[in-house]
This record gives C-alpha cells, structure tokens and sequence, in this order.
C-alpha cells in the first residue's frame, strides 16, 4: 500500500488504530517455557516478560491479537516491536536478534491485514510498524549524584532507530509510528535515521509521531510542554502528530486540543483505559471510555484514534462505532516532501 492510499483514506474518515497489545498478552497468562518455545529453551537469559520474542515463538498468538482488533473494527494495528531496538533488547541479551524479530512482527501483522483488505476491500487494512522510546533516555541522567551523565548518545539512537525501521519496512508495513515519546531527543534521532534511511533506499513510508505526557504537569518527562514538543519535531514530513499512553482519554483532552490547534499535520490519540488502579490495573469500561472519546469527535480533534494500556478489542469496537459517525478533523497543510537528513537540526 502507498502513502497515497493511507492519506487519502485518512482524509475520508477517521481511522481506528488497535488497543494495546501487552494487555493482550498478558491475557494469555503465558510462561517462561511459553516465551522460549523451543528454539530458545536453553537461552541463558530469562525470557519471560519479552513479548516481542514472541513473534518469533509464538506467532499465532500475536496473529490472533492482531485478528481480533481487526474484527473488532480497526483500520490500523501497529507491529508487535515496541521494544524491538537493540537498546530494548540488550536486557535479554538478544541484541543480535533485532533484525528477525522487527522483519517476522511486520511479516505477521502484514498477513493478517491483507486477509482482512481482501475480504472487505472498500476498508483498506494497514500496518504501522512501531518504535518505541526505548528505556534510555538522551536527556536525562539516570544518576541523581551525575546529572551530566547519559546512558545512552543521540548517534547509538539513529543507529538502532534506522536498523528497526530497515526490517520493518523489509516485512511490509505501511507506515512507522515514533511512539510514546518521553524524551524528544530520542524522538529527533528516530526521525533523523528514518529519513537517512530513506535516502539511502530510495523509498518514503509516512512517519507518524506520538509522545506521551506523563503526569498532571501537562509536560513530556524531558520537561517540553505539547506546543514545544510539536514544535520540536515539526521540521519532519509527517503524516501524524499524537498522544499516547501515560493518561486517560479524559485527562488527554486539553493536549489534544492544544495539538489540534497546532499542528500542521493530522493529530492521533490513543489513551489508556483510564489511569491504574491501586494494583496497577486498568478498570475504564468500553462504555465509559467511548464517552469521553466522543468529546474528542465532538470538538473535531482527531484523524486517528485507538487505545493504549487496558484496551482491548470491545473498546476499539466501541470506539469505532462512534468514529463512523464522524467526520475527521479538517488538516490545513500536510508536508509532502521529506527533507534530507542535513537538513534536519541534530
């Protein structure tokens, strides 16, 4: 599928993104022989807890979940690869393994749209290959008593940023979604190997971004309110802008709105099911979270929606059934030329 096409489907209606593919997951109650499966049950490493392994030794677990938002009326399911980088991966110490884990999730979620595009081809199905913000950060110091000190620099980001994006656009996906963005730095390194990679093979896949505000501040954890976080990236040719994760559909609103307000480019939301409870569970209904969602709809803020953390397939149904009543938001201007990677301030 072309960009043209994800554009252009986008601009008809709103398109409905997946929920989250952890609580999922978690749903199957699986073991540690569970996520080594046998061509790793010698790893010396604990495996248990590395759901992108998972594309490698239970596939048809992740095929299902994809199956399931589909039929629960998603337009878009992102890849199985949030942790995906060697960054991620080096607590399990399976950086080696990047390349086919990020190459089989896009080939799985690749399957699974295309069965479902063939049998309803007016409801185009795509894949969004994504990249999570790893668990570094390029900002911050890990160490209180060192505030200069970085556990991670912007160059090892770009390098494995550009390695993940190479094997997923590799397995087929229609897009890359930067998500869940904590730090902008991290997020300006992703973009930056993206586009080099994309001079260097001579192909474009739209670039969506979504950060994530982590508490009642209003900010990104490196400090950035909305405006500067769109700010800071808006250099790039993007087909989306976002929020994800960290807050409720309710308590995301007033970001949104200043995103919508904003942006240049199509705005994305997907919140979690509520904020967690004690035990760090989500309780927020389908129901109740489609409520707060149609004030979104209502006030004409978003292009794309889905679910974060606690969503499964009943609350993308539920939210997609209201999308269908709703036009999407009106975009001013969307860039359509990428820039070279000198042209983006490192």
């Amino acid at each position: 599928m072309t960009k043209s096409l994800l554009a252009d489907e986008a601009k008809k209606r709103i398109l409905v993104l997946d929920g989250a593919m952890g609580t999922m997951i978690q749903g199957y109650k699986l073991t540690e022989a569970d996520y080594r499966g046998e061509r790793f049950k010698d790893y010396p490493s604990d495996l248990k807890g590395n759901n992108d392994l998972l594309s490698l030794t239970q596939p048809d677990i992740i095929k299902a979940i994809h199956a399931k938002y589909f039929e629960a009326g998603a337009d878009l399911i992102e890849t199985n690869t949030f942790n995906s980088t060697r960054i991620s991966m080096a607590d399990y110490d399976m950086e080696d393994l990047v390349p086919e884990i990020n190459l089989k999730a896009a080939q799985i979620a690749r399957e699974v749209a295309d069965e479902f595009t063939a049998k309803e081809p007016h409801k185009p199905r795509f894949v969004i290959g994504s990249m999570g913000p790893t668990n570094k950060t390029a900002s911050l110091s890990p160490d209180v008593n060192n505030p200069g000190y970085r556990a991670i620099d912007y160059d090892t980001l770009v390098r494995d940023y550009k390695e993940q994006a190479l094997a997923l656009i590799e397995g087929g996906v229609d897009a890359l979604m930067v998500e869940t963005v904590f730090d902008t730095l991290n997020a300006k390194a992703a973009l930056y190997g993206i586009m080099e990679l994309y001079d260097e093979i001579g192909k474009e896949l739209p670039i969506m971004v979504s950060g994530t505000i982590t508490d009642a501040s209003g900010r990104t954890l490196s400090g950035q309110t909305t405006e500067a976080f769109l700010i800071s990236i808006e250099h790039a040719p993007l087909l989306s802008v976002g929020l994800n994760c960290a807050l409720g559909a309710d308590q995301l609103r007033p970001y949104l709105q200043i995103l919508s307000r904003e942006s240049p480019f199509m705005v994305s939301a997907h919140p979690n099911a509520g904020l967690p409870n004690a035990f760090g569970e989500y309780d927020e209904t389908p129901e109740k979270m489609a409520a707060q969602i149609k004030e979104y709809l209502d006030m004409g803020l978003i292009n794309i929606i889905g679910g974060c953390c606690g969503t499964g397939p009943e609350h993308i149904s539920a939210i997609a059934k209201l999308a269908e009543e709703y036009e999407p938001r009106s975009v001013k201007s969307i860039q359509s030329t990428v820039n070279s990677p000198q042209e983006i301030d490192r």
